[in-house]
């Protein structure tokens, strides 16, 4: 299928009228066309790359709406989190993710990193992720999470058992069993520098070489203090060390860093993954996101644990985040915001432009809603939500239009039928 659109992101900037020719899922023409061929579908509003979502822990979704009486903090809401995980089966994780990558569908997501550590010593909830991406019709990168402590020199606790293959050994050859395919990519994870001691950091960090890597990192101000103290490092410090940080590498969060440690991530190419309304949601703070892109790192995005699917949300977030840190507005350009959205090289995947050679990833955003009209073309994607992704192409194919799912049907059903099963 072909595809015209009204107004389209190119490489070079914002273009009008677009025909966007494709084969087998890939861009193989883009020019001006003033009229629309026959045959060629059109697209509405201000269309642009598919949206890379960098950091998803999809049974997360589950707790949306369940974690805000009592206050807390992290460490509170993460016993929920254990609560939910105690629950899970392959099968109930498999309805559930299904419905959790398609409301990501819905909102324009191409391509999805899942942070990967809920395995019992097995593939099979791996396979059960892959299936439900492949039904939702987006790409998954399986970032495949290695977790062997409960804390710095702690044991794994009950729940976290469930995460855990007891040595960086015995996950690699977990992980080396599995294999890519059309649908899912192979990656690897340090869930911290908390849960994965010292000495096994670069057996996970050189396992896997030619795949992308993932890390959480200084999340918490708890755990740089817990690092410091056993370790005399920060955790970038101590990430470097064992050979963990370069260009395929995707620290998440980055909140709490030092100086020193910008200049680590920057100067090795090392990604920085920002998620900022889960972020703002567990009272996280808000991290350097200029300064690491200063100093070299790329910034991507991610839901994390979903407290809402909205990469648009999630893009605005970065640079309110900025504003709120510092004071000056236009901390990042529109072009940079859109960058950080659709950086698909931070899960090991082509794709966030649109030219020939690139996956056919299209997002039309409608340019006539409540929330989107009268804004410029060019900053439409800082007004609009996902409510206003009219039509989503993955692959060159349509996988969500008008809101609703082209396979899937009534994504809301499917989600609170799943999330009501887990907590019957």
């Amino acid at each position: 299928m072909n595809f015209w659109c009204e107004r389209a992101w190119l490489p070079d900037g914002l273009a009008e009228r677009v025909l966007v020719r494709t084969e087998h899922g890939k861009i193989t023409g883009v020019s001006m066309v003033d009229t629309i061929p026959l045959g060629v579908r059109r697209l509405h509003g201000v269309v642009v790359p598919g949206f890379a979502n960098a950091h998803s822990h999809a049974f997360h979704r589950a707790l949306r709406g369940r974690t805000h009486d009592g206050g807390g903090t992290f460490w509170t809401w993460r016993e929920g989190m254990y609560a939910l995980a105690s629950r899970l089966t392959p099968q109930s994780y498999y309805r559930l993710a299904r419905a959790v990558y398609g409301e990501m569908a819905l909102a324009g997501v191409s391509a999805v990193g899942e942070f990967h550590y809920l395995h019992d010593g097995s593939n099979e909830f791996a396979h059960c992720l892959r299936e439900a991406a492949r039904d939702a019709g987006i790409r998954l990168t399986l970032l495949d999470t290695c977790y062997l402590a409960g804390g710095i020199d702690q044991p794994v606790g009950e729940v976290q058992r469930r995460f855990s293959d007891g040595t960086a050994e015995k996950w690699a050859a977990r992980v080396g069993e599995l294999r890519s395919d059309d649908v899912m990519r192979v990656g690897a994870a340090i869930h911290s520098v908390r849960a994965v001691p010292r000495a096994e950091l670069a057996t996970v960090a050189q396992a896997f070489p030619d795949a992308p890597l993932h890390v959480h990192l200084s999340e918490q101000p708890a755990e740089n203090e817990a690092c410091l103290a056993a370790y005399g490092l920060t955790p970038t410090q101590l990430l470097a060390e064992a050979g963990a940080l370069s260009p395929r590498t995707t620290a998440v969060h980055a909140t709490h860093l030092t100086p020193g440690d910008i200049a680590l991530l920057g100067g090795s190419g090392t990604g920085a993954c920002f998620c900022p309304t889960t972020e703002a949601d567990l009272a996280d703070g808000i991290g350097p996101a200029r300064e690491l892109a200063d100093a070299g790192s790329p910034l991507s995005l991610g839901s994390d644990q979903h407290a809402v699917v909205d990469p648009l949300l999630e893009t605005r977030a970065l640079e309110h985040g900025e504003r709120l840190r510092t004071g000056q507005r236009g901390r990042f350009s529109p072009a940079e915001l859109l960058g950080a959205a659709t950086r698909h090289s931070a899960l090991g995947r082509d794709g966030g432009r649109i030219e020939p050679g690139a996956p056919c990833d299209l997002v039309a955003i409608g340019c006539s809603t409540p929330r989107t009209a009268g804004s410029l073309p060019q900053q439409v994607f800082l007004s609009a939500t996902a409510s206003d992704v009219d039509t989503v192409v993955v692959g060159g194919r349509v996988v969500a239009s008008g809101g609703v799912h082209e396979t899937l049907g009534d994504v809301g059903g499917l989600l609170a039928e799943a999330i009501e099963e887990l907590w019957a």
